[in-house]
């Protein structure tokens, strides 16, 4: 796949359809591959999820028309999506930093979040080292959580603190961090903090998770937390799966293995630390 013909495509056709009741499954659609996988590779080239952008594009676009026109705020929240004045009013405050109220008045400053404009480089051309192994259903007793995709990259390092800082980390210590999303495109994701199952009792406030049996993509990751994960999923999703012939992305799980930090001089933080990537894929 060509992420930037993709991402330039997708932008046109959510500029074309702004006004109207557009969905993360209608752009992936526009561009022919799967919502899932779009949605992930989106995020992680962009910054932000394509929910989170058609979002802002639309509260640019209502701030402009609220200072320059005359129209009924009520008009232009309902133009842009939204039902009622109360969620138009929050999320336009939260955006630009005033009410719409205010934002009429003259002399208000207004916040601008333009289209996105690609530049191409040329990147790649290093050696990325994995392997394939399959590996059979194992069992995983974790401390889960649900969130969406748009504010992730924030809330989990946050979900791992609150999993030490309440004692947690006494009970299953988080060997894997686990993402789950059975169906492949839902806003919601499933998010565990896991250790492998060893037939102990589960203590409430935990619970018990089969990982099912897949070929399994795996990536070493080295160097200081969490960089080091961040920047090789960028290249999994990126650069590694859109150059495969053979495989593709088989479900919606992604486990990260995390070596136990005592191990190295400065934890997690260590130059050395070593932690991996797992994708699940099949043969096209």
């Amino acid at each position: 796949m060509d992420w930037v013909n993709a991402i330039e495509k997708a932008i046109q056709y959510i500029e074309n359809h702004l006004v109207e009741d557009i969905t993360v499954k209608d752009v992936a659609r526009y561009v022919h591959i799967s919502e899932y996988y779009f949605q992930k590779g989106f995020a992680m080239l962009c910054g932000f999820t394509i929910s989170e952008y058609i979002r802002k594009r639309r509260l640019s676009l209502a701030g402009n028309e609220i200072a320059g026109s005359d129209i009924k705020i009520i008009d232009i929240a309902i133009k842009y999506g939204y039902d009622s004045p109360d969620s138009f009013t929050k999320a336009f405050t939260r955006f630009h930093g005033v009410t719409p109220t205010v934002a009429r008045k003259k002399h208000t400053t207004l916040k601008s979040f333009a289209p996105l404009k690609l530049t191409i480089a040329l990147e790649g051309g290093y050696l990325m080292d994995y392997k394939i192994e399959r590996k059979k259903a194992f069992k995983v007793i974790a401390n889960e959580k649900t969130f969406a995709y748009e504010n992730a990259k924030k809330v989990i390092p946050d979900f791992w603190k609150e999993h030490y800082q309440t004692g947690k980390g006494k009970v299953v210590r988080g060997v894997y961090g686990i993402n789950i999303d059975k169906q492949m495109g839902q806003e919601n994701f499933d998010y565990l903090i896991a250790d492998p199952y060893q037939e102990q009792v589960i203590p409430e406030g935990f619970v018990l998770e089969t990982i099912p049996e897949f070929e399994w993509a795996i990536f070493p990751c080295v160097g200081a937390m969490p960089k080091a994960l961040q920047d090789v999923n960028i290249k999994i999703f990126t650069e590694w799966l859109p150059a495969l012939k053979d495989y593709e992305f088989a479900a919606g799980y992604c486990v990260e293995y995390y070596d136990d930090p005592t191990k190295y001089l400065k934890g997690t933080l260590d130059e050395n630390y070593y932690c991996e990537i797992w994708i699940p894929i099949k043969k096209r």
